[in-house]
């Protein structure tokens, strides 16, 4: 459970910094703790979707990791990213990922914000 506490705050925190550095990608809310809780939410959803569909997809495209040199992993953290805006809208979560080319750069910035948080949080293994 501490580890899925982690992993969220994580999460959160680096979505967070795609959505601050990026204006093709948003997060909506009235008020600072709606927002709060509407980034916790996608941060969950965005764990969900990397837990779940991120290894099949990774399976199903080990032929393009080994053709392009694990540069497939941009193109595939990026529809991850598509897909969790896709699902935040059905879940009436007020996140919006704009375009492809937000997904791209934002991918690379949630990527980079998720692996420093983890290894600045305290994990179940430490």
């Amino acid at each position: 459970m501490k580890n899925f506490a982690v992993k969220t705050i994580a999460n959160a925190a680096a979505l967070a910094a795609a959505i601050w550095l990026l204006k093709g990608i948003s997060l909506g809310g009235a008020t600072t703790v709606k927002k709060a809780v509407s980034l916790l939410l996608v941060a969950i959803v965005f764990g969900l979707v990397n837990f779940l569909v991120k290894p099949v997809v990774k399976f199903l495209a080990f032929p393009l990791f080994i053709l392009t040199l694990g540069l497939i992993t941009l193109v595939i953290n990026a529809l991850m990213l598509l897909l969790t805006s896709y699902l935040a809208d059905r879940l009436h979560l007020a996140f919006h990922v704009d375009g492809f080319g937000s997904a791209l750069v934002g991918g690379v910035i949630v990527s980079v914000v998720a692996w420093a948080m983890h290894v600045i949080l305290p994990d179940e293994n430490d």
